[in-house]
C-alpha cells in the first residue's frame, strides 16, 4: 500500500506557488486544491445546489484576506447548515474558516494531495507525512512574473504583490500561532527564482521522497 501524504504550499503572490503545487500534483500523480477547495467546500456547505453560487462567493472573498474583515463571522456560533442562510440567502451564522478547516481534514483523510494556501500547513499540523512548503522570491522576479502573466504595468504589479502578500500574511498570523513566510513555519522554504519553477517542483518531489524514505 502507498503512503499517503499531503503537500502544503504557502507562497508569496508572484512567486509561481500555485504553478509549483499543480506541477508537484503532476508529479506525483496526486489531487491538487486551491480554488477547488472552495468549491467544494461552497457545494458541501449549501447542501442544496440553489444555493451554490452565493456561497462560491463568500468563499471567495474569504479567501486569504485580512481577518478584519471576518472578524464578525469568527465571533458567530458555529451553526448547524440548516442556518447558515438568512432570508435574503446571504451567509450568516457560520464560521468560514472553521467549515473550510473542516474540509481540509476530511479531505486530508481520504487521499495523498498538494493544498495551497488556506493555512493548510496550520490546519493539519498533526497530521502524519503533511510536508509544509514556503514559496518565495526577490520582488523583482515576482514582478516580473506578474506583468508576463497579467496585463498590468510595474507599478500595479508592486502595488497588487504587496497588498495581497499584506492580506495572506494578515490571514494567516491571525489563525495560527505561526509567522507566515517564516522558514520556521515550515519544513522547506525555497527561492523559486534560483531554479525556475519547474525545476523547483522537481527539487521539492526529490526532498519529499527522502522524507516519505525516512518515515517506512
Amino acid at each position: 500500500m502507498e503512503q499517503k501524504f499531503i503537500i502544503t504550499i504557502g507562497r508569496q503572490y508572484g512567486s509561481g506557488g500555485r504553478e509549483i503545487g499543480k506541477r508537484l500534483s503532476q508529479l506525483f500523480n496526486i489531487a491538487y486544491y486551491d480554488k477547488e477547495l472552495i468549491k467544494e467546500a461552497s457545494q458541501e456547505s449549501a447542501g442544496l445546489l440553489v444555493k451554490f453560487r452565493k456561497v462560491a462567493e463568500y468563499f471567495e472573498k474569504a479567501d486569504e484576506k485580512a481577518p478584519g474583515s471576518l472578524r464578525h463571522m469568527l465571533s458567530m456560533s458555529w451553526a448547524s447548515l440548516g442556518s447558515t442562510f438568512g432570508s435574503d440567502g446571504s451567509l450568516c451564522n457560520e464560521n468560514i474558516f472553521k467549515y473550510q478547516s473542516d474540509v481540509i481534514q476530511r479531505i486530508a483523510q481520504e487521499h495523498s494531495c498538494v493544498i495551497v494556501g488556506r493555512c493548510a500547513d496550520y490546519i493539519l499540523r498533526d497530521v502524519p507525512n503533511c510536508f509544509n512548503i514556503f514559496i518565495h522570491a526577490p520582488m523583482q522576479n515576482r514582478i516580473e512574473r506578474i506583468t508576463r502573466t497579467e496585463p498590468i504595468d510595474v507599478k500595479e504589479a508592486l502595488e497588487k504583490a504587496e497588498k495581497i502578500n499584506k492580506h495572506r500574511a494578515a490571514y494567516y498570523n491571525f489563525y495560527t500561532d505561526k509567522e507566515w513566510g517564516d522558514s520556521a513555519s515550515y519544513h522547506l522554504s525555497i527561492d523559486s527564482s534560483i531554479l525556475g519553477s519547474e525545476e523547483t517542483a522537481f527539487f521539492i518531489k526529490r526532498f519529499i521522497e527522502l522524507k516519505l524514505e525516512q518515515s517506512k
